[in-house]
């Protein structure tokens, strides 16, 4: 049975929740579009555009056309709660990493590989290793620094671009993890194209790149990959993890934890109902 194409203005909304996701460290926008329904068309339209250029370029002008409105409706309200409620929303955070593990792990099929697949966990780890051996300001680019400036944040976009293409890692987390989330959130919410025009060159120079060899990768060795994912994901919750609260927060951050978990795991049931639906047709 055909899959029925979605109308212009279903794109636009999809790209906007897609978009808003995005800006949540620990909400992936590759899985928001999955559960959406959109995700393998994206992935179709970037790596196969010179077979159907036409089609394939109006479909990513709407969503990213949707993308950037969501962004642009939701990063006031994030960044006002990140600089209002900090530790509270870092505790959220992780729970939203921490509720995506169940989903990743029921794709990287940890049980039928035994102890030889934790290589593969590992490297996922040592790559945020390496993010933290690199100066704390790496990233936290001078726009008075001219050329270098331009060229990190060009860079930025690249690193981030791969967190977009692959569901299951946060594009906000890898900001996050970068040190560069406030900044980039503040960027929108004030329209400074300096800063964003850069990062948004990144991002597409490395969706473009990495697009059809990760979809290769996750096509050929999804086990190997996703166990990749698990393992940064597993090591950037520590990353992130901000301390122990204090006082009042001792009551809330639990919560948001347990929050931030919850709607992940509501989301990723949405996921996995749609893909069983998918299969059945």
């Amino acid at each position: 049975m055909q899959e029925k194409k979605d109308s212009s203005i279903s794109v636009i909304l999809k790209g906007i929740c897609v978009g808003g996701t995005m800006l949540v460290p620990g909400c992936s926008g590759g899985s928001m579009a999955m559960i959406l329904g959109v995700y393998d068309r994206l992935v179709s339209s970037v790596s196969s555009f010179m077979k159907h250029k036409k089609e394939s370029l109006f479909f990513l002008t709407l969503f990213c056309l949707g993308g950037g409105l969501g962004m642009i409706l939701f990063a006031r309200p994030m960044l006002s709660l990140m600089e209002r409620f900090e530790m509270p929303m870092l505790y959220f955070f992780i729970g939203a990493i921490a509720g995506s593990v169940p989903m990743i792990l029921k794709k990287a099929s940890w049980e039928k590989g035994g102890l030889g697949k934790l290589l593969f966990f590992l490297a996922g780890a040592a790559a945020v290793g390496l993010f933290a051996l690199l100066p704390p300001d790496t990233f936290q680019a001078d726009m008075s620094a001219g050329l270098t400036s331009y060229l990190l944040l060009i860079l930025a976009g690249v690193i981030a671009a791969i967190a977009l293409v692959l569901p299951g890692i946060s594009v906000s987390y890898m900001l996050l993890l970068m040190g560069m989330y406030d900044a980039v959130m503040r960027a929108i919410t004030e329209m400074y194209l300096p800063y964003l025009i850069p990062i948004g060159l990144g991002l597409a120079l490395g969706v473009v790149a990495t697009t059809k060899l990760l979809e290769k990768a996750m096509d050929k060795f999804p086990g190997p990959s996703y166990l990749c994912i698990l393992g940064f994901m597993a090591a950037s919750m520590a990353q992130v993890f901000p301390g122990l609260p204090s006082g009042g927060e001792w009551l809330v951050c639990p919560l948001m934890l347990a929050a931030g978990f919850l709607l992940i795991r509501f989301l990723a049931e949405g996921e996995i109902r749609r893909s069983l639906q998918t299969v059945s047709r």
